[in-house]
């Protein structure tokens, strides 16, 4: 077993949540542990420090046999923490994934990217807002990134599609699950288009859990995050939080005073959120220049793909 191998190992033992697979990793950097791979069980625990606790202990002695033996052969494309294509940026943020899976091309993870957050319950401005800001940047070879959730995910996306764009969606369920199920055949265009991710196994559902640490992983791919339309307490909060925390640009659209869909976008520019009224605003901030133009792949039925990008109700 090589150390790609082991980390998914490590990624599949149930019990093992982010703040050891962290250890896991310092350990490796630091080559705390001088052994090949997979390590002893022993080796294990003494890095996740679990000595003394019996029942925790005895329940990852067999899950850890489980993901050595998930581990060899896996059938799904992943990335691992030490990979030469694991994003650089992603290293840098907070609590970093271990473990990758993704679909389509890994190419796009080498382009400048714009996180696109905002509320599932979008309405016609959030619509109109994306239509103008997007084209410029996709223009300029910048990938949009978003949680292909429902409302201005979506149709960040949508856009992305229509001009020719390369789009990475991070899920919040497994590669071969939907959520909501209306978003597989959009899910499957970005895998064709451009690249889709998740940190869970090919078949696990959607969970309430699942959706905060897909935020941080939006945060942490991109030097800068737009949110467009979110209401107080929302995810999109939560990811532009993350990005604050880790030190990346966040900018916002602001809306109506009358507008519940506006007033986390105000709340975030009271903290520190730059305020967008064009697209200068953030090719000024972010400094994104013209780039070389990205080979994308050929998406069949295109007009059948955007069919409601311009039909918003």
């Amino acid at each position: 077993m090589n150390q790609k191998e082991f980390l998914l190992a490590i990624h599949l033992t149930k019990g093992i949540g982010l703040v050891r697979k962290e250890k896991i990793i310092r350990a490796i950097e630091a080559e705390q542990v001088e052994t090949k791979y997979p390590w002893s069980f022993a080796e294990l625990i003494a890095v996740l420090e679990l000595r003394g606790q019996e029942r925790l202990v005895n329940q990852l002695a067999t899950a850890y046999q489980e993901g050595l033996l998930l581990a060899r052969n896996y059938p799904d494309a992943y990335l691992s923490y030490f990979d030469d294509e694991y994003p650089p940026l992603l290293k840098e943020s907070y609590q970093t994934p271990l473990i990758l899976f993704y679909k389509g091309d890994l190419r796009a993870l080498q382009l400048p990217a714009l996180a696109v957050v905002g509320t599932r319950t979008a309405t016609a401005y959030g619509q109109e807002v994306l239509r103008d800001l997007l084209p410029p940047l996709l223009e300029r070879g910048i990938a949009i990134v978003s949680g292909l959730a429902k409302g201005i995910d979506v149709m960040a996306h949508q856009v992305t599609f229509a001009h020719g764009g390369v789009p990475i969606a991070v899920i919040g369920s497994g590669i071969g699950r939907a959520y909501p199920v209306q978003n597989r055949r959009l899910q499957e265009q970005v895998a064709e288009q451009g690249l889709l991710l998740s940190e869970y196994p090919r078949n696990v559902g959607p969970s309430r859990g699942h959706f905060p640490e897909r935020n941080r992983i939006i945060a942490g791919l991109t030097r800068a995050t737009l949110v467009v339309e979110a209401k107080k307490r929302s995810g999109s909060l939560i990811t532009a939080n993350l990005a604050l925390q880790n030190n990346r640009e966040v900018f916002a659209v602001p809306g109506s005073i009358f507008s519940a869909e506006s007033r986390g976008c105000h709340e975030i520019i009271q903290a520190g959120a730059v305020p967008v009224q064009s697209v200068e605003d953030i090719l000024k901030k972010c400094k994104f220049y013209k780039l070389m133009s990205f080979p994308l792949k050929f998406i069949p039925n295109r007009e059948e793909l955007c069919y409601d990008l311009y039909n918003f109700k």
